[in-house]
């Protein structure tokens, strides 16, 4: 990575790993660390927000340039070429994680005992931009974090079903596999996400027939924008019915980072409204609401209306 974009990204908080990974602290860690209050996932999913580590190993490679996504886009690239050693990775990034939080030691708010569960972290959310399945040693990389015992969370938008497949022969699919649905058709779609070839909408309708055959956790996340692709219950009931995920987030945009030269602040829903759009795309597809934050502006939606917490 180039010295000028790697010092833009430390000026946002990351911290590079290799030439193409990067790990930040999520507010959530610091809010669990300082107050103890955890985020939605350790409310829905049982992990412990100071002990999740939040990565990507393609910080600046995505094949999408969604509106609403917070992280800088005029330099990124829609493939990765370079394939840093995972074993490295996965090392580096929790070093890097502790170097971030190292200046929690000392802070009133944080007590020994929960700032040394913080120095052992035992769930991965790789997710924290760009597109991770573009990684080609992705697969090793899940393996890695998973000797160390770490639950692995995977976000992806769902272009790349090769890579799903890859995963699932070689036998590496992470604990939770999260695929992005931000559009309830094409237009919205190209319009929203801006892919940039014409074979994403494709690739995404093909990875949703393709997450039940998936021996994982299987999450589809809605994100949610007001005025762009808030409603259309029925179209993106007929999306998710392939899929058979195991939970449903409705999830609300945030205006943070670079999204803000993009959208604006009344492009952010109200909790209500996803609420309501959760009820009514429940009805469609017979699921049932089973939990909500409203701090985060998310519903989650599961067949039988209960949690299904990770068990250890």
């Amino acid at each position: 990575m180039d010295s000028e974009k790697q010092e833009v990204l430390e000026r946002q908080g990351y911290r590079i790993v290799g030439e193409h990974s990067g790990v930040k602290l999520c507010h959530w860690t610091k809010a669990s660390l300082t107050k103890g209050v955890g985020c939605y996932k350790q409310t829905f999913y049982g992990i412990e927000s100071h002990r999740c580590l939040q990565m990507t190993p393609t910080v600046d490679a995505c094949n999408l340039a969604c509106q609403f996504c917070w992280r800088t886009q005029e330099w990124g690239s829609d493939s990765l070429l370079l394939a840093d050693d995972p074993t490295m990775i996965v090392e580096d990034s929790i070093r890097a994680q502790r170097e971030l939080l190292s200046g929690f030691k000392g802070n009133p708010n944080v007590s020994r005992e929960r700032f040394l569960e913080a120095w052992h972290p035992t769930n991965v959310a790789i997710s924290l931009t760009g597109e991770p399945t573009l990684y080609r040693r992705l697969g090793e990389m899940i393996d890695e974090f998973q000797r160390r015992r770490m639950s692995t969370f995977l976000v992806t938008n769902g272009t790349t079903p090769a890579a799903l497949r890859r995963l699932h022969s070689e036998g590496r699919l992470p604990t939770q596999l999260y695929v992005t649905v931000a559009a309830p058709n094409e237009t919205i779609y190209r319009t929203l996400v801006v892919p940039k070839s014409g074979h994403e909408w494709l690739k995404l309708k093909e990875t949703l027939a393709l997450l039940p055959t998936l021996p994982t956790r299987t999450v589809l996340r809605h994100t949610l924008v007001e005025g762009w692709n808030l409603g259309w219950e029925d179209e993106y009931a007929e999306l998710d019915r392939p899929a058979k995920p195991m939970f449903i987030e409705c999830k609300g945009y945030s205006f943070v980072g670079e999204s803000r030269l993009r959208l604006e602040a009344n492009n952010v829903p109200s909790h209500a409204s996803i609420r309501t759009f959760a009820e009514r795309l429940g009805e469609r597809l017979d699921y049932k609401i089973a939990a909500e934050r409203e701090d985060s502006r998310v519903v989650l939606l599961t067949r039988d209306g209960e949690l299904h917490p990770l068990s250890r």
